[in-house]
C-alpha cells in the first residue's frame, strides 16, 4: 500500500517551465541539471533540481528565488538547425545519388561531376553554419518567465522519460 501512495506522488511532480508567452522552452523536472547564473553576478553555477516550490527552485545546496535567476543555459532548437540539416542531408544526399548513378548505372569509374559538386558543396556551405549556430542560454526578461505547473495545469505533461506505472493511468 505504501508502494502505491508513493508512487502516485511521484507521478504528480511539479514541472519549472520556461515560457515566452504561452510557448514551452524548457520543461525541468526535479532531478534534471540545471545551469544558472544570479543577477549581479558572472558565475555560471551547474546543479540539479531536488525540488520545487512556487516562487523558487530548490537545488541540492540552496534555494533560489525566480526573482534572483538573470540567465538560465540551455541547448535551444530553432527552425534554422531544421533548415541547416535539412541542407546538408541534401547536399550529401545529392553527391551520394550522382557517385552511385555513375558507378552502378553507367558502369563508369567515380568522378565529379562539376554541376552537382558544386551544388553539393554549396548546400553544405550554408547548411554546416545554419546547424552550428545555436542559443546556448536565455535571459529572463520581460517576456520570458519561469513558472512551477503542477498536475492540474493545462501546461503539465507527464514524465515520459521515466518507467511509468499502467494502473495509475488517468
Amino acid at each position: 500500500m505504501l508502494f502505491l501512495i508513493c508512487a502516485d506522488l511521484a507521478w504528480g511532480q511539479k514541472q519549472l517551465l520556461l515560457l515566452k508567452g504561452e510557448k514551452v522552452l524548457l520543461r525541468l523536472y526535479p532531478g534534471d541539471e540545471f545551469v544558472y547564473r544570479l543577477k549581479g553576478s558572472k558565475v555560471i553555477r551547474t546543479t540539479y533540481v531536488n525540488n520545487l516550490s512556487d516562487t523558487a527552485v530548490v537545488t541540492h545546496r540552496d534555494t533560489v528565488p525566480f526573482r534572483r535567476i538573470d540567465r538560465i543555459y540551455f541547448e535551444q532548437r530553432t527552425f534554422r538547425n531544421l533548415l541547416g540539416s535539412a541542407f546538408v542531408t541534401f547536399g550529401a544526399g545529392i553527391f551520394l545519388i550522382d557517385q552511385i548513378n555513375t558507378v552502378l548505372v553507367h558502369g563508369e569509374d567515380p568522378s565529379l561531376d562539376n554541376r552537382v559538386s558544386a551544388g553539393s558543396l554549396a548546400s553544405l556551405a550554408v547548411g554546416l553554419p545554419l546547424i552550428l549556430i545555436k542559443k546556448k542560454s536565455q535571459k529572463l526578461k520581460y517576456r520570458y518567465r519561469l513558472l512551477v505547473v503542477g498536475k492540474g495545469s493545462v501546461f503539465y505533461v507527464p514524465d515520459i522519460r521515466k518507467n511509468r506505472l499502467p494502473w495509475l493511468e488517468n
